[in-house]
């Protein structure tokens, strides 16, 4: 298998974070104030790519896929819950970036929303086409020109504009906390799919969580920066407002294909866990299609409830692999079922739905992760058995 450089890593999660569901939800944070949004946004993305950092290590130190890391926690059948649930998960993604891709180009180009759905769509086959080590110079373009019009777009938001009036109503801080833990925490069931190809495991997955970290931050202060000094939360239309133009094309087009090129990728990556005759590329395409058709067909405004659910069923599975990874060192790979874990993660599954009921400042994905980690140590103290991993 090729392996990947730190740099390609580092690309790979540019383009990730350079995405307009980003800068959507970072709208969300302007009735906060710029202060207290960016400080919500900075605490979030701290806690969220911690977690995205040590899920990562554990995929770059086994190389192992996402959900072959967690049948090391969960067993062969019992990892087969998450990976069929992370396909479905990367699915909806799949179609709600091309649903909001598409939105945004039309209200710049408006020749019909199914006619950019199909584009959209047709140019992540073609990502797919090239796969992950086989990019090259095309994602080197691809990023260099994101980050040249991304910058134009702040200069756009950010200068030559006072502080508009915000209308909406203001979310506690510990929810906009959780809401920006919860972008990184969706891409933590794939992102050793990425990392256990890599050719210096450390060093690329610390920098993949710091590339992602630092321009997913950037996305959503350019969201909230929108709505707060232009009063608009329509990215397009500022772009349009501001003379953008093609380059607002640019921007919307290729930050939506980088960004879910790696959610259907992964899907195929994920599906072949659940049976050994499917194969990732062809699957990744057919969830590239399954997408564009649902962008056609339904309308997905609001994901707010969607990253709550995904946060939910992973932020407890990624803190069950933590506990037994890094400090319990144990691996199930070998059994079928991992019933202990299976239980403590049912339990932080429903731990997390009431927590999201209280107002925790530092949002409840960390409270949650945290009461999880401790059963397993106290669940291994009470019923310890299964054999333990070497130290190294």
């Amino acid at each position: 298998m090729k392996k990947t450089s730190t740099f390609q890593n580092a690309l790979i999660w540019f383009g990730a974070g350079v995405s307009l569901a980003e800068i959507l939800t970072g709208t969300s944070f302007a009735p906060l104030g710029m202060a207290r949004g960016f400080a919500a946004i900075l605490i979030g993305h701290v806690i969220g790519c911690t977690l995205f950092f040590l899920a990562g290590l554990i995929g770059s130190r086994t190389g192992k896929s996402s959900m072959e890391t967690v049948k090391l926690s969960f067993g062969q059948k019992g990892g087969l819950l998450f990976a069929f649930l992370n396909v479905l998960q990367l699915v909806g993604w799949t179609a709600i970036m091309i649903y909001d891709g598409a939105l945004a180009i039309g209200g710049i180009f408006p020749v019909g929303h199914w006619v950019w759905c199909a584009v959209i769509g047709g140019l992540i086959i073609v990502w797919i086409a090239a796969g992950v080590t086989n990019l090259g110079w095309m994602n080197r373009i691809a990023m260099a020109a994101l980050l040249v019009l991304t910058v134009l777009l702040c200069k756009v938001i950010f200068f030559g504009n006072d502080p508009a009036s915000v209308s909406g109503e203001a979310m506690s801080f510990g929810a906009a906390v959780e809401l920006a833990v919860a972008m990184p925490l969706s891409w933590l069931p794939l992102v050793s799919d990425y990392t256990r190809e890599a050719e210096k495991p450390f060093a690329a997955t610390l920098a993949s969580a710091v590339t992602y970290f630092a321009v997913s931050c950037w996305m959503y202060v350019i969201g909230m920066g929108a709505a707060i000094y232009t009063g608009e939360s329509d990215i397009a239309q500022i772009m349009m407002r501001a003379g953008l133009g093609v380059a607002a094309l640019v921007i919307l087009v290729l930050s939506t294909v980088t960004t879910t090129f790696l959610d259907a990728w992964s899907a195929g990556i994920s599906a072949e866990s659940l049976c050994k005759n499917i194969h990732g590329r062809p699957t990744a395409i057919a969830v590239t299609a399954a997408g564009i058709l649902g962008a056609i067909l339904f309308p997905m405004d609001d994901i707010t409830g969607f990253l709550y659910l995904i946060g939910s069923v992973f932020a407890p599975m990624v803190a069950v692999q933590i506990a037994d990874h890094f400090l319990l060192l144990r691996d199930r790979s070998s059994a079928a079922y991992d019933g202990r874990n299976l239980s403590v993660w049912l339990i932080g599954f429903v731990l997390y739905r009431l927590l999201m009921r209280l107002d925790i400042p530092v949002g409840c994905t960390l409270a949650d992760m945290a009461l999880t980690v401790a059963l397993c140590l106290l669940a291994d103290m009470v019923f310890r058995r299964g054999p333990h991993l070497q130290k190294t």
